[in-house]
C-alpha cells in the first residue's frame, strides 16, 4: 500500500506544468505545458504566511512527476528570513484532494517525529534492548521514550518564558554529568559544599561542553 505522504526527495526539475487551454480538434490531446518554474509562482495557488515569526510561505499546485508517471500535488514552501538568499522545500502526495496546509502539518510532524527516535537512540538506549519477548521489548521502548520526555519537561519547566524553547539532549546530558561530576568531587575531596556552589565560577563548570543554553 502506498502512504499518501512519501518520504522522498522530489526533484522539481522532473516537474511538468498540466496544460489546461483549448485543444486541438485533430490530434492526441495536449498535456503538459512545459518545465516547472520554481521561480515564476504565477501557476501556484498561494496560501499565505504560515508563520508569521519566520517569514514562511506556502504555495500549491498540481503538477505531472515524470518520476512516478502520475499526477502529483506539490506543496511549495519558501522562507524568506533571508530575503537576498531565500530557502525552498517541495512537499508532495499523491492525494490530489488532500489539503495542502494537512500535508505542510503532517511532513512537519513527521520531521518533529524522526527527532525523537533520533535521540532516544543516541542517548537513551532506544535501541540497546537485546531481549525477544514481546512485553520485555514494550517495557523497553517506552522507558527508553519516558526518559527523554522527563528530560525535555524538566528543561522546558526552566525556559525563558520570552524565548523560542530549545532542547539539545547532548547538551542535557553534558549538563547532568557535569553536574555529577562536581557532586562526587565535593563528596570524595570532603569540600564544602556551599563555598563550591556559591562560587561564580561554579555555574560555567556545569555548563562547560554544552552545547546550547
Amino acid at each position: 500500500m502506498v502512504h499518501n505522504l512519501l518520504p522522498i526527495f522530489l526533484d522539481f526539475k522532473r516537474l511538468e506544468n498540466l496544460y489546461d487551454g483549448p485543444q486541438k480538434t485533430k490530434g492526441a490531446p495536449r498535456k503538459y505545458d512545459g518545465k516547472v518554474d520554481l521561480a515564476d509562482r504565477s501557476r501556484w495557488q498561494a496560501l499565505g504566511k504560515v508563520n508569521a515569526e519566520r517569514d514562511l510561505y506556502l504555495y500549491t499546485a498540481i503538477v505531472w512527476s515524470v518520476s512516478f508517471k502520475r499526477k502529483i500535488r506539490v506543496v511549495y514552501l519558501i522562507n524568506c528570513k533571508h530575503p537576498e538568499r531565500p530557502c525552498f522545500a517541495l512537499l508532495f502526495s499523491i492525494d490530489l484532494d488532500l489539503d495542502p496546509i494537512q500535508l505542510y502539518l503532517a511532513d512537519k510532524a513527521r520531521f518533529q517525529i524522526e527527532f525523537i527516535f533520533r535521540d532516544a537512540k543516541q542517548f537513551t538506549g532506544l535501541a540497546d534492548c537485546q531481549a525477544i519477548d514481546q512485553q520485555k521489548l514494550d517495557f523497553h521502548f517506552n522507558a527508553s521514550l519516558t526518559a527523554l520526555n522527563l528530560a525535555k519537561w524538566e528543561q522546558y519547566k526552566h525556559r525563558k518564558p520570552d524565548e523560542d524553547f530549545v532542547f539539545s539532549t547532548a547538551s542535557y546530558k553534558r549538563r547532568k554529568l557535569n553536574h555529577y561530576l562536581l557532586e562526587q568531587f565535593i563528596c570524595k575531596l570532603d569540600l564544602d559544599e556551599t563555598l563550591i556552589k556559591s562560587h561564580p565560577n561554579y555555574h560555567s563548570l556545569c555548563e562547560h561542553g554544552v552545547l546550547s543554553s
